[in-house]
């Protein structure tokens, strides 16, 4: 016999839905007659599957040792140490953010890919006393930066968690902030919607203006889907000699968004090679090392109570002042 107590990742959840994940190598059809039959029981009463499990329930399994590690298959996975090191923004019960370095992958492409989703899935199961891992859940990152951005990352660790970043992101109810560098004098706080275009094949984004939209409605070949509406809020913090730090206020978030509107406005991201001005580019990688685009996600708030930051990088720091910008009013 087999005894789960339910931890808090775990619960709100049917018991259909915690079995099958519990068993994850089983066919529905055995979880039922298991049922059925009150060889799985919750808190010692029979249960047809689809009570709602809380917070210290007991699901009892009266199967063998050698069926229920069958079933549970690769369920038992092996702990291993983060391979990347995890810098921590915030936590609570259901959620955790973390730093991302500029160069890491959000989550792998590529089967043997470590990104910072493995790096926090390892350093939650090591640490599963401290995070009460539920025996089904498996932590996940929920927003995702490009390779090159660093930043703020969200996960959730607990089924609850990872619920409401998923709600919160898709309704647009939190404010996610960027910082970039960028050349040119902006002067004033540019708040504007416009229309974004993916070539695909090329992986380059292009924006256009909301007047430029219906004029290219009466192109014969125009199509919609091709489309879709951006908001972006660009906020000046403070200018050197050419050059200007620049808040920004991600309102929907598009793939290249930040970078390809910051180029139809005419203000290319220092160092961006797919977006930027060549020249500003080489200045920059000639006097401060520069290789990639300078974009880092460093202001998320969830709430009025949870506001959380990430400090620049040191290369914002080391181009601002060698080019003259005071870091102020982050």
């Amino acid at each position: 016999m087999v005894e789960v107590r339910i931890e808090k990742g775990d619960s709100g959840q049917r018991l259909n839905k915690f079995l099958m994940k519990y068993l994850k190598d089983a066919p529905s059809s055995f979880v039922y007659k298991m049922l059925r039959k009150k060889n799985i029981v919750l808190n010692d009463k029979k249960a047809k599957g689809d009570e709602l499990l809380c917070v210290d329930d007991i699901v009892k399994l009266y199967l063998s040792d050698d069926t229920v590690a069958k079933f549970r298959g690769t369920n038992n996975v092996e702990v291993s140490k983060p391979k990347l090191g995890i810098t921590i923004l915030y936590e609570d019960d259901d959620i955790i953010a973390v730093h991302k370095k500029q160069g890491v992958l959000s989550q792998k492409a590529k089967k043997d890919d470590y990104s910072i989703n493995e790096a926090i899935v390892d350093y939650v199961r090591t640490n599963k006393e401290k995070y009460k891992l539920s025996e089904t859940f498996t932590p996940s990152v929920c927003n995702r930066l490009d390779m090159n951005t660093s930043g703020i990352i969200l996960a959730g660790i607990s089924l609850n968690g990872s619920q409401y970043l998923s709600k919160v992101l898709k309704d647009r109810t939190i404010d996610k902030y960027y910082y970039t560098l960028v050349m040119g004098h902006m002067n004033n706080i540019i708040h504007e919607k416009a229309y974004i275009s993916k070539d695909n094949e090329k992986n380059i984004s292009t924006v256009v203006t909301e007047a430029k939209y219906e004029s290219l409605k009466t192109d014969a070949k125009f199509n919609p889907k091709d489309y879709s509406l951006i908001e972006t809020e660009f906020t000046p913090i403070s200018k050197g000699i050419d050059i200007t730090l620049v808040k920004v206020k991600l309102i929907t978030g598009k793939s290249h968004q930040i970078r390809a509107h910051l180029k139809h406005l005419g203000f290319p991201v220092a160092g961006d090679i797919k977006y930027g001005d060549r020249g500003f580019n080489n200045y920059l990688r000639d006097r401060y090392k520069l290789k990639n685009h300078l974009l880092h996600a460093g202001l998320v708030k969830l709430s009025e109570d949870i506001i959380i930051q990430d400090p620049l990088p040191s290369i914002f720091h080391k181009i601002c002042i060698g080019e003259g910008i005071e870091i102020k009013d982050m």
